[in-house]
């Protein structure tokens, strides 16, 4: 018994010592890792940013560019739609993100043991980061501070900065912070652009069905993004609407109806060519306002069917007669006379190549700046029907030729004008200086520098497709000065206003008289001349074509009472065409656009016209039957009248 006793006070010994040594090595354990744990606290905190330096960042401003009809057409800026409160929004919107995101929301203190622990033991399994565990607080704090690294590091940063913005913020700012700063894909960050880019709408007015589907986006925007996946997104968002019925957020009927509704996807705004117009007013907001530090709305003269049909046009004749022609590019400006720019399409892909050929490129216009040199000579004294020999013609040593390489004699300008026959054009530009005609083309507008040689009567100076279409404008109008724009107003989303632009007129720069004259001439451009094929059934136009050395550019710039549009056809790198002229492709694309912009509008002359020439009849019979030229003015004759003309006419003076 005694053995037995001793044995059993041995074996009790031994049990004492083994617990004392659990709990003594237990106790190290634990010291070690309160060591441990205080030591990771220390070291994250070392690597975070000051607290007194954790503000939450400024969000860059949203520039919203609407069109003519209030649209949206881009929206710009690194953050898109405005902010929103939780008031603004449906109930259901905040609760949807909730339901998927982060059901414990209002319970934790910013971080989610159950969701760490499903998470770690994840990761521990795939051996990685392969699920993050993450509240919506610590999402905030991540995309407000951290990298989007999936490290061990990063992680513990962000369990850090979550506890800081719980003891910041309450819980209902952390969500409105997080609903405006997530990213839902397509470019879109913040719940408010995100409905604006999918919906076409306000988040304020999206439905039940829309905020499931925008709320299922946020796992992984990118593959979800219902313009990209719309099954997948659709899928994800039926699973968001059973988590609110499980919650008890939505009732099981009103998940079915919202799952019966399928959200209608709206055709992506700001694709495509209205980028170029985008960018263009971009560059002109710093003159407009200044510095762009909060959110804008900036309302524009661009008319999205106008835009979309020009952008069109040009494709379409790109896609068809451009190999073959050797034309890789083009360029279309449709505005107003008053030079409001309904349209621009600065190259054939936005996305290959946002160099803007309606606004920065310059190439060298050719017979296009013909009418610079008629309406110099016309304020002059001469008439569309003074006549002008049509013959080879040599200045100092250079021989100009006509594109036929044929001569016609005495012509009157009218028909050489609408033939855009080069010698007269030269024999007019000489008769009255190069100086002349340059001022002429740079009092229309014409900003580029010009060189005053006798070549330039071949448009031999190089211009942009805006200035030289917004120069014809002049001829559109009257005779008043043209600034080209295409913004209208600029206000914050809340209605105050920065910018409205003065429709005060510029002043008139040609008179009344002269700009008819120059009108009845160019209507035989596309009546008799080299743009028959731009005539608009029923409508009164003008216009003239242009090819530039060896084929190099083709255009055409026409217009109606209505619509100025200028065509520029051609390559990057200047290598010349398949000798397209500006009579072929370029009327080809303008009347694409022009017929259908005038559909429906109604019918109106072009200043000075009415239906026929109003100068034709009436100056053949004053017209001088020599090719001798009238003495020229040292400045244009101040005649504002077809009577003055005539009086002047009659008693010969000039």
């Amino acid at each position: 018994m005694r053995l037995r006793k001793r044995s059993g006070g041995n074996g009790g010994g031994r049990r004492r010592s083994r617990i004392g040594r659990l709990l003594y090595w237990g106790a190290v354990l634990a010291l070690w890792l309160v060591i441990g744990g205080v030591g990771t606290v220390v070291w994250v905190g070392a690597h975070l940013p000051p607290i007194q330096a954790l503000e939450i960042p400024k969000r860059p401003p949203s520039i919203q560019i609407v069109g003519i009809d209030a649209r949206l057409l881009v929206t710009r800026g690194d953050a898109g739609g405005g902010v929103l409160t939780l008031k603004e929004l449906p109930a259901y919107m905040p609760k949807a993100v909730i339901a998927i995101e982060d059901r414990r929301f209002y319970s934790h203190f910013g971080v989610d043991p159950m969701g760490v622990a499903r998470a770690l033991v994840a990761n521990v399994l795939h051996r990685s980061v392969a699920q993050g565990g993450s509240t919506i607080t610590q999402q905030l704090a991540k995309n407000l501070f951290l990298t989007q690294e999936r490290t061990i590091q990063r992680k513990l940063q962000e369990l850090g900065l979550a506890l800081w913005l719980e003891r910041k913020f309450t819980k209902t700012e952390i969500l409105e912070l997080y609903l405006n700063r997530v990213y839902f894909g397509s470019g879109a960050w913040g719940v408010e652009q995100a409905a604006q880019r999918y919906f076409g709408k306000s988040a304020r007015q999206v439905t039940l069905a829309e905020a499931a589907l925008l709320a299922g986006l946020v796992k992984s925007p990118s593959r979800l993004a219902p313009t990209r996946n719309f099954d997948a997104a659709e899928r994800r968002a039926h699973v968001v609407l059973a988590a609110m019925a499980e919650m008890g957020f939505v009732t099981d009927a009103a998940a079915s109806i919202a799952i019966a509704k399928r959200p209608r996807i709206v055709a992506p705004p700001g694709q495509g060519s209205v980028n170029y117009a985008a960018d263009w007013i971009m560059d002109a907001l710093e003159d407009l306002i200044g510095h762009v530090e909060e959110d804008i709305v900036v309302e524009t003269s661009i008319d999205p069917l106008l835009q979309a049909n020009a952008e069109k046009a040009l494709v379409d004749e790109l896609a068809q007669k451009g190999e073959k022609g050797g034309v890789s590019q083009g360029a279309v400006i449709a505005m107003t006379p008053d030079g409001a720019v309904r349209a621009l399409v600065g190259g054939r892909n936005y996305a290959e190549s946002q160099f803007n050929r309606a606004v920065a490129a310059k190439r060298q216009p050719g017979s296009a700046f013909k009418p610079f040199v008629y309406l110099t000579a016309i304020e002059r004294g001469l008439n569309p029907e003074t006549v002008r020999d049509d013959k080879p013609v040599k200045v100092k040593g250079w021989q100009p030729e006509n594109y036929s390489r044929e001569y016609f004699g005495p012509v009157t300008l009218s028909k050489a004008l609408a033939m855009s026959l080069n010698t007269v054009s030269v024999r007019l530009t000489m008769e009255f200086g190069p100086t002349a005609v340059v001022r002429t083309a740079h009092r229309l507008g014409i900003a580029s520098k010009l060189e005053p040689n006798a070549s330039i009567a071949l448009g031999t100076s190089e211009v942009s497709v805006l200035e030289l279409t917004s120069a014809y404008a002049t001829f559109a109008n009257g005779g008043m000065a043209v600034s080209p724009y295409a913004v209208e107003r600029v206000r914050t989303p809340g209605g105050k206003i920065l910018y409205v632009r003065d429709h005060k007129p510029l002043g008139r720069i040609v008179e009344a008289t002269y700009v008819g004259m120059m009108n009845a001439m160019m209507r035989e451009t596309l009546t008799v001349g080299t743009a028959q094929k731009a005539v608009l059934p029923g409508w009164p136009a003008a216009g003239k074509t242009g090819t530039s050395q060896d084929f190099r550019d083709a255009w055409f710039i026409g217009y109606t009472s209505r619509l100025v549009t200028g065509v520029w056809l051609g390559n990057d790198d200047s290598a010349p065409t398949r000798k397209v002229t500006g009579g072929g492709m370029p009327v080809d694309v303008w009347s694409r656009f022009m017929r259908g912009a005038h559909q429906g509008v109604p019918v109106a002359a072009l200043p000075g016209q009415s239906g026929g020439s109003l100068f034709a009849p009436i100056a053949a019979m004053f017209a001088p039957s020599t090719t001798s030229a009238p003495p020229a003015p040292s400045a244009p004759p101040d005649k504002s009248s077809l009577d003055g003309w005539l009086v002047d006419r009659l008693f010969g003076r000039r």
